[in-house]
């Protein structure tokens, strides 16, 4: 079942955290971010959203970070539960679509609920400062692709991000799986 991202006020500081990657690095926040900006994004293996979008969010990360904007992905469902998103499982998905930026697990879902998280794929846009200037989707493709011309909403909110510290005015929610709750 289709879940929307939950409203999240703009402006507040990016919560801290330490999680083990797919690559065998614990990874923090903090070094995480580029000069310009971080992405922030909750996203698991199994979800048709996610899939649906991931080669597209691969491309248009790579882009940022040419930029200066960091990123990272983080998963928090339930493994025991939902075993397609175990961590031996991410890291054949991250491999598989060539992720360019730290796959990372949240086991407790601390982060995901710090974060206010509430569906995958979700996307938090922070600025140089780590203050949340965006939190909207990727762009308009759901389980399909966009339509020719769709804008990128992501990457043009975080390219306005790096240039002017301040995100779009019309934020679109995400739409995806629930996270899976333990």
């Amino acid at each position: 079942m289709a879940q929307e991202s939950g409203e999240v006020a703009l402006g507040w500081k990016a919560a801290d955290f330490e999680l083990e990657g797919v690559d065998g690095k614990h990874h923090r926040l903090a070094d995480l971010r580029g000069p310009k900006g971080l992405v922030v994004m909750f996203i698991c293996n199994h979800c048709p959203y996610v899939k649906a979008v991931v080669d597209r969010l691969v491309a248009d990360l790579r882009v940022l970070k040419d930029e200066g904007i960091g990123a990272v992905a983080i998963m928090s469902n339930d493994t025991d539960a939902y075993p397609a998103d175990s961590f031996d499982k991410m890291k054949e998905f991250a491999a598989a679509h060539d992720f360019g930026f730290p796959y990372v697990i949240d086991r407790t879902q601390a982060v995901a609920r710090s974060y206010g998280a509430a569906c995958t794929p979700e996307f938090f846009g922070f600025d140089a400062a780590l203050q949340l200037r965006y939190h909207g989707r990727l762009d308009e493709g759901r389980t399909e692709p966009p339509p020719p011309g769709a804008k990128r909403e992501l990457l043009e909110a975080m390219q306005r991000i790096a240039a002017t510290g301040q995100g779009p005015l019309t934020q679109i929610p995400s739409i995806g799986c629930s996270i899976k709750w333990k």
